[in-house]
């Protein structure tokens, strides 16, 4: 009886000791991750990650691959399905009403600069040369749909209904257009196609750059309140991991700050990067 108790509990301390060591293997390769990939949509987004991001973390030892998206949908996806470990394409509203949407869990761990939505025309030069009935492409996603609703109103193009809310406002929640303006919501990355057929479309800043279009070429650009800065994404149990803390870091680097102001001048930025 007495060598069966004995071999009992040195059985039990072995399996002890394994499943300690296996922990511990678990958490040191956790912790010893060098090798991320970042996803981003086309244009300034992925430049920002090719130009800012991407040399400063693999001066801390990491191996860097970058995924290019053409659409709001995927790198979500991408990132929630662990084939992106963070991605940059979104403001926080956008981030929170398409997780709550597709019962994802993700969070944001840093703010970073965007290019801002602007009016563009290859009919129209300025909006004093604006008609009635033009007709204005829009982004159709929630979130930059009613981004711009809003700013067409501080443009004072049109009145959207008093009590609704800016961040959820559609094209239905127009109560003044006395212009008589056709809006056309569209996918946001098809939007540079549409200035061969509308007067004037709104197309978010990194669509319009990786279309050709420049920032000073626009008939009007907005002035991006924080929320519709960009933010960089990860899945929420990732989001206190080291690699997590360090990309989230790369953004607040001297060498970022060099990046954006010899590459993306004009763009919207969070404060610490004033």
């Amino acid at each position: 009886m007495k060598s069966r108790r004995h071999f009992a509990l040195h059985f039990l301390s072995v399996a002890g000791l394994v499943a300690t060591i296996g922990l511990g293997a678990a958490t040191a390769q956790a912790q010893e991750k060098k090798t991320l990939t970042l996803g981003a949509t086309a244009g300034s987004n992925f430049d920002q990650l090719k130009l800012g991001i991407k040399p400063v973390l693999e001066k801390k030892g990491y191996t860097v691959k970058l995924v290019e998206f053409n659409d709001y949908v995927q790198p979500n996806l991408a990132l929630a399905q662990g084939s992106l470990d963070a991605n940059l394409f979104q403001h926080i509203i956008y981030l929170k009403k398409f997780s709550a949407d597709k019962g994802l869990s993700l969070v944001d761990i840093t703010k970073a600069p965007i290019a801002p939505l602007g009016l563009y025309s290859k009919k129209r030069r300025s909006l004093n040369e604006l008609k009635d009935g033009d007709r204005i492409t829009l982004p159709n996603d929630p979130s930059n749909l009613a981004r711009a609703l809003v700013f067409l109103e501080q443009l004072k193009l049109l009145k959207v209904k008093a009590g609704v809310d800016p961040l959820k406002a559609t094209e239905k929640d127009v109560a003044e257009n006395p212009r008589k303006l056709v809006l056309t919501p569209i996918e946001a990355a098809q939007l540079p196609r549409t200035l061969d057929d509308a007067e004037f479309a709104l197309i978010n800043g990194n669509f319009a750059i990786s279309s050709g279009l420049k920032l000073t070429e626009a008939v009007a650009l907005e002035k991006t309140p924080d929320h519709y800065l960009n933010v960089v994404a990860v899945k929420t149990d990732d989001k206190d991991k080291p690699w997590a803390r360090d990309i989230a870091a790369a953004f607040h680097t001297p060498e970022y700050r060099t990046a954006l102001d010899k590459h993306f001048a004009g763009y919207a930025r969070p404060s610490f990067l004033q």
